[in-house]
């Protein structure tokens, strides 16, 4: 069996070519150095040097070795200093799912951020809806995932990675475009895009929480899944909607947004959810990097 301590010392002599100088930058003295080789030579089977009193040479079997002893001692290198940066969670692959609205700007300044950070590190990024996200992480399709609360599996851990606020989406002609911000009082018995309940149920519930109870209620009068298409049915002068900020980043042509005044100002939250018990140690530092992030 080949040893890598064989190997050094075989590249050692040869690129040296002198056994005082090889040992010299070994750190050994020259008979175990000159064992080392021997050895090396009876697993080969080959000789690989030439040796006088004078002159150490290559033959042509150690010259032909020598460029495969140098990569296996560099492969050797790279794994385990690849191995010791996963470990210690600068490096590796780690598996993020996201939903799509977290996409418009959250997602492209956590990548960012993760490239600034951790450089080494790899992302390997997939949009799913919540619930798919769910079951991704219990599978172990993902590492970790960027879903909407409440996170209540058992399984499954999680802190708040974002809140921003919600604002109101209109028709860029609408009369209300002129105010400098709006209530919920002011969407009385407006027409409005809302949510699906099943598709899209955190935005749903969002809305059903933020007019329960009160005596001014919109007019749902379209309910989709998708922001961005959300946004085209505004456009079209369909109704208003109520959209998280990020939205803004669309730059959706036509539609124009306007702050919403609520008691708690920024209601829609994200949250980072993994497995339990995770034993991906690329994760503490992602957390620790969110809890940087502005």
């Amino acid at each position: 069996m080949l040893d890598f301590s064989q190997l050094r010392c075989f590249a050692a002599v040869a690129e040296e070519l002198h056994f005082g100088r090889a040992a010299a930058r070994l750190n050994m003295t020259q008979p175990p150095l000159s064992r080392q080789i021997q050895v090396l030579e009876r697993v080969l089977d080959v000789q690989l040097l030439d040796r006088t009193s004078r002159s150490v040479r290559l033959t042509a079997a150690g010259r032909s070795f020598l460029p495969e002893a140098l990569r296996i001692l560099r492969l050797a290198e790279t794994a385990t200093h690849v191995t010791r940066q996963v470990a210690a969670g600068r490096a590796g692959v780690l598996k993020l799912g996201f939903t799509a609205a977290s996409a418009y700007d959250f997602l492209p300044r956590l990548v960012i951020a993760c490239r600034n950070a951790m450089p080494d590190v790899t992302l390997s990024l997939r949009e799913m809806v919540t619930k798919d996200q769910v079951e991704a992480i219990l599978s172990g399709q993902i590492d970790a995932g960027l879903i909407r609360p409440p996170v209540n599996h058992p399984e499954l851990e999680a802190e708040r990675a974002l809140a921003e606020p919600l604002v109101v989406a209109l028709p860029a002609g609408h009369a209300l475009v002129a105010r400098h911000s709006l209530s919920l009082d002011d969407l009385h018995d407006a027409a409005l895009v809302g949510y699906a309940p099943h598709e899209a149920s955190y935005f749903h519930d969002l809305l059903v929480g933020l007019f329960a109870g009160g005596d001014r209620q919109p007019r749902i009068v379209q309910q989709l899944t998708q922001i961005h298409s959300i946004l085209g049915l505004v456009r079209a002068g369909i109704g208003l909607a109520l959209v998280p900020a990020a939205a803004e980043c669309l730059r959706f042509e036509g539609v124009a947004f306007c702050p919403l005044d609520l008691a708690q100002p920024r209601p829609a939250e994200l949250h980072l959810a993994w497995r339990r018990g995770s034993d991906v140690p690329l994760l503490a530092h992602l957390r620790a990097l969110l809890r940087e992030m502005p």
